[in-house]
């Protein structure tokens, strides 16, 4: 397996104020695969990412990713398994501003030491944004920012993509524009691909879904 996850729980706050928002998660992913995570709003959905993104701990259970176990990780050794081995994609784009859409592009391959021109050349043609390589991300459509954010987070080459309500901000037509593209790309590279979304038409264009209710897989 990719990654696996077991009996992952996590709570918010303290004393009467604690919130129980992951009470005992089980997951597998294979490489290769696509998986979408839905669920309502509130039901813990980007908190799982980030447990599996090593962005934060969880309170119980074990993550595994490649059979390298996340809880016997510290904060360096957390930080070097994303920059080598797992790629971010985010709703709010999350681009650097004062970096020219070429240098956001290598951003993430520089820091996993990954960095090949011809792959940045190759990805920017593949993802329409040529004719944009010397721009900023303030003088991109929402669209194109978007395809900036995917186009960094696969030029690293990392073994599991994750994507938090990627399209959220995109019209319908864009948003299949990029979903497909994130297919393609993800395929291409035999990396894992789990997609929190809240749009069934998307979840059902990928391999598996996977529903998060009050805490729990159903």
């Amino acid at each position: 397996m990719l990654l696996e996850g077991r009996d992952i729980t996590k709570a918010h706050g303290t004393g009467e104020g604690r919130v129980e928002v992951l009470r005992g998660v089980d997951l597998a992913m294979r490489p290769g695969e696509s998986v979408a995570l839905t669920g309502e709003s509130g039901s813990g959905k980007s908190t799982l990412l980030h447990i599996l993104a090593a962005l934060e701990p969880a309170d119980s259970g074990h993550v595994s990713l490649g059979g390298q176990d996340l809880g016997k990780l510290d904060d360096r050794g957390r930080a070097a398994l994303r920059r080598r081995d797992i790629g971010l994609v985010f709703q709010q784009f999350n681009l650097i501003p004062s970096l020219s859409v070429a240098d956001n592009l290598a951003f993430q391959a520089r820091l996993a030491g990954r960095h090949e021109p011809h792959r940045i050349a190759a990805l920017a043609e593949r993802l329409g944004l040529t004719s944009t390589l010397s721009r900023y991300p303030e003088q991109l459509s929402g669209g194109q920012q978007q395809r900036v954010a995917i186009g960094r987070a696969i030029a690293a080459r990392p073994r599991l993509l994750l994507a938090d309500e990627p399209t959220g901000n995109l019209d319908e037509a864009s948003a299949d524009g990029v979903l497909e593209l994130m297919r393609e790309l993800v395929a291409e590279t035999g990396a894992g691909f789990l997609m929190v979304t809240h749009s069934e038409r998307l979840a059902r264009r990928l391999d598996r879904r996977l529903r998060l209710h009050a805490g729990r897989l159903a």
